[in-house]
């Protein structure tokens, strides 16, 4: 009897300290989340690509979701070095846009396909993908991230030169 009680308490407490543990993953989740679910993001292009023009900055979008690992990793990547984040402020406007591919949603799934139509269809490159538009909202090169990773995260060289091979200064033509 009493070993049937032990395993009965084993089993709760592993229960216990797997739902502890599921609780603190999914917290840290919504911590790490940088792409808003709710925004249209077309909308969000928008603004911008006016706030880009204003600034004499281009845009960068980088697409994919809360769901992607690698998207959450490129994120965190580029606010903790703070030469890259540097570069990105003096240079874009850099905005997460939210790609769902497997939303139940049909409005959500309608603005998605707009989105993507709208940045040349990126998706084909997987996710995360990088987006750099003008000041005036036009595509001017689509960056698949695999080119940016280096085992379980980014190569800092690559990232750097990626970023700079598109700022508005050296894309000018004059």
């Amino acid at each position: 009897m009493s070993k049937k009680i032990l395993v009965l308490m084993v089993t709760v407490a592993i229960a216990v300290m797997t739902g502890w543990a599921q609780e603190a993953q999914e917290q840290q989740q919504q911590l790490n989340k940088v792409y808003d679910e709710e925004i249209n993001p077309l909308e969000q292009i928008d603004q911008a690509v006016a706030r880009a023009a204003s600034e004499g900055k281009f845009v960068i979008c980088q697409v994919g979701g809360n769901w992607c690992p690698w998207c959450l990793r490129f994120a965190d990547f580029i606010t903790n070095d703070s030469t890259i984040s540097k570069m990105i402020e003096d240079n874009y406007v850099y905005i997460h846009v939210n790609y769902r591919p497997n939303t139940k949603d049909e409005t959500k799934k309608a603005l998605g396909k707009q989105m993507l139509k709208r940045l040349g269809n990126p998706a084909r490159f997987g996710f995360p993908v990088f987006v750099v538009l003008d000041s005036e909202g036009n595509v001017i090169h689509i960056q698949d991230s695999v080119f940016l990773e280096e085992g379980k995260g980014y190569n800092k060289e690559r990232t750097i030169q990626f970023f700079k091979n598109w700022t508005p200064a050296a894309v000018s033509s004059e």
